[in-house]
């Protein structure tokens, strides 16, 4: 018969297979974040590309797509190695989703070339090329987002948080680098641009707030260090004036040249970025490593106990609180007994306090879903795009002074009775 402590043994065995599982999965999203970056650079540099007719940035697409390639086969290794190891002893919860999003994103990564091709040919506007690689980095930063939603320890799960919602803010960063550049570049901005611009601010604030929420002291240092003042600013001032033009009828339009420097700008922005990104990694990466060497010098102790355990040792303290040793069996000693039910009741006890960590870091995710699936419901009832249901949903959390997972929440218990555009029932 097995005893009490050999079930704790198998629980911190099954515990160290999750935390490897974790470790294989942060270190995809580390590969992930760098293979986002460089595509966001590539998108940028296609932008501009496509604006200026292949005028500007045709000899810096080649190396850059090299880049993008050679990254792009490290993460597709990544993902052959999640599979492959992840799935005999796999435990985490969401390990279908997971792959589900991977399955999904491997067909966009396939059509990579054909999209290359295509902006080499110019027969793309600079709004089609950013919408491609939007969609793919979207892909890409679903993975990371299943990875935190799946995480099963709340301070990896926090830093997998921080580093989800840094790298959304920065994929925001990137869109409006790319959106900026083919704006300038044409040298007009109308309303409609202008609206998706403050949109796309407006987005990467809230994302880079939740990141501050999560990430650690050392990491919100290298933050504010990284953000440059006098870019910031000369940033701030392109946003103003391309808002202004689009305003007002009056107002000149901006120098397209404004384009280069806009690039430049963003991407000292993007690329200083990068550094806290790779910060985060490192973090997740020695936060896995001492988890797994805490819970396998647990587990070996746990095994020297086994060792020296009697048959049905530790039941003998078991309903006993007296704290007397009038029943111990003497050869073993009472302190081995209450070693064994206090290893079980901290063992206990630490995994309750987990759990209720975890709820508090997984609700900013079950956030985000809310927000998604009310955002899916408005673009299936309403015919409308992404944008206009995301800003639908802001707006109307700010006319009603409600937060916005509130609004969404609300939006989803009336799905029943919301009426379906009737262009939809054709």
């Amino acid at each position: 018969m097995k005893s009490g402590l050999n079930f704790l043994i198998a629980a911190r065995k099954c515990e160290i297979d999750e935390l490897d599982q974790l470790a294989r999965t942060s270190d995809l999203v580390g590969l992930i974040a760098r293979l986002v970056h460089a595509l966001q650079r590539e998108r940028g540099m296609s932008n501009v590309f496509l604006a200026s007719r292949g005028v500007r940035f045709a000899e810096q697409r080649d190396p850059q797509i090299a880049e993008c390639l050679a990254l792009e086969q490290e993460v597709r290794a990544g993902f052959d190695q999640l599979e492959t190891e992840g799935r005999p002893g796999a435990t985490a919860g969401n390990s279908a989703r997971l792959f589900s999003r991977i399955a999904w994103v491997l067909p966009g990564l396939d059509g990579l070339p054909a999209l290359r091709r295509r902006v080499a040919a110019l027969e793309l506007t600079p709004a089609q090329a950013t919408a491609a690689y939007a969609k793919l980095v979207a892909g890409l930063l679903a993975v990371v987002f299943e990875a935190a939603d799946g995480a099963t320890d709340p301070e990896i799960s926090r830093l997998l948080v921080a580093m989800f919602n840094f790298m959304q803010g920065k994929e925001f960063a990137g869109q409006e680098r790319a959106f900026g550049a083919g704006s300038l570049a044409v040298g007009r901005t109308d309303e409609a641009q202008r609206q998706q611009w403050l949109h796309l601010i407006e987005l990467q604030e809230r994302c880079f707030q939740v990141f501050i929420d999560f990430s650690s002291s050392g990491v919100l240092a290298l933050w504010h260090q990284s953000q440059s003042d006098a870019v910031m600013a000369e940033i701030e001032r392109l946003r103003r004036m391309s808002v202004t033009s689009a305003q007002a009828a009056s107002a000149a339009a901006p120098d397209p040249r404004l384009s280069q420097t806009w690039f430049d700008c963003c991407t000292r922005r993007i690329d200083a970025m990068k550094t806290v990104e790779h910060r985060l990694a490192e973090e997740l990466r020695e936060l896995c490593a001492r988890k797994i060497a805490q819970a396998r010098g647990e587990l070996q102790k746990y095994h020297e106990v086994l060792g020296t355990l009697a048959p049905q040792a530790e039941g003998a303290v078991f309903f006993d609180d007296t704290g007397t040793e009038a029943t111990a069996p003497a050869q073993y000693g009472r302190h081995l007994e209450r070693s064994v039910l206090d290893m079980v009741q901290e063992q206990s006890h630490r995994l309750q306090a987990m759990s209720e960590e975890l709820e508090t870091v997984r609700a900013s995710l079950n956030e985000r879903k809310l927000v998604e699936r009310a955002k899916g419901l408005l673009m299936a009832h309403r015919r409308m795009s992404e944008n206009e249901a995301h800003k639908m949903l802001l707006q109307t959390a700010m006319n009603q002074k409600r937060r916005l997972v509130d609004v969404a929440e609300s939006m989803l218990a009336m799905a029943d009775y919301l009426p379906l555009d009737t262009a939809s029932r054709r």
